[in-house]
């Protein structure tokens, strides 16, 4: 089975400054590094596969970005998946870091680590997983590769299994966002479970809530499911978030 999951709420800074001719106005204060986040969704899709078989799910995390470039934080999710697969973990929390800087104009470099913890999961193999990756963006598209260093989410013999995709977003005016994404799956050892993921999202910014609707889907052909129902098949996925 696949990946992402509550707990938890637990990253980006500005710095303004008087003008000199407004010497005797307090200066702004800087905006703190460390940022909240907690949201709503009507299904927990990752890498187009839902975590929360099409069911809503409560999801929340915390971040902390260095003006050097460095960064770590924390987010965490509720799904079933780890439960629909003979397990006791109704949460995901993760837990990642790492260096993002800008190496030429317009072209941005990051690089991490990512681990994926399922408390209490009682499911061998394990599906807490390890990832190192990195991503390149420049204008409005990114382009990120995720490469598993232990078993992926729980399938045997899976080390070295790896995530390629490609998001972009484009602005349409009025606040609106159009968000494409793509993105291909190679579970190690396990080519049934390979698959290619897409969506398609708007977003909106509104009364300081972040707004977003998209069509989710996969050609995983009804490999990954629950209970009957087939957890990468095309659907709408809407959601609400605020960061504070």
């Amino acid at each position: 089975m696949s990946m992402k999951s509550i707990l938890a709420t637990l990253a980006l800074s500005l710095v303004g400054a008087a003008l000199p001719a407004q010497a005797q106005e307090a200066a702004p204060e800087a905006a703190s590094p460390l940022s909240f986040n907690i949201s709503g969704t009507t299904d927990y899709r990752y890498r187009g596969i839902s975590q929360s078989r099409l069911k809503p799910a409560l999801q929340g995390g915390v971040d902390y970005a260095h003006e050097s470039g460095f960064y770590i934080g924390s987010w965490a999710s509720t799904i079933t998946w780890i439960k629909d697969g003979g397990g006791n973990a109704n949460f995901e929390w993760d837990f990642y870091g790492g260096y993002k800087t800008e190496i030429a104009k317009g072209l941005t470099v990051d690089v991490g680590v990512l681990q994926y913890y399922y408390p209490s999961h009682d499911l061998n193999p394990s599906p807490n997983t390890f990832e190192v990756y990195g991503a390149l963006s420049f204008g409005p598209v990114t382009a990120k590769y995720s490469h598993s260093t232990t078993n992926l989410f729980g399938f045997a013999d899976s080390k070295g299994s790896g995530y390629f995709d490609v998001s972009a977003t484009f602005e349409l005016g009025e606040g609106f966002n159009l968000v494409p994404h793509v993105g291909h799956q190679t579970v190690k050892n396990n080519s049934a479970a390979s698959y290619t993921d897409y969506s398609l999202a708007v977003t909106k910014d509104w009364w300081g809530l972040s707004f977003s609707a998209a069509v989710v889907g996969t050609d995983a052909d009804g490999f990954y499911t629950a209970k009957g129902k087939d957890l990468g098949k095309t659907s709408v996925v809407v959601a609400v978030k605020k960061v504070f």
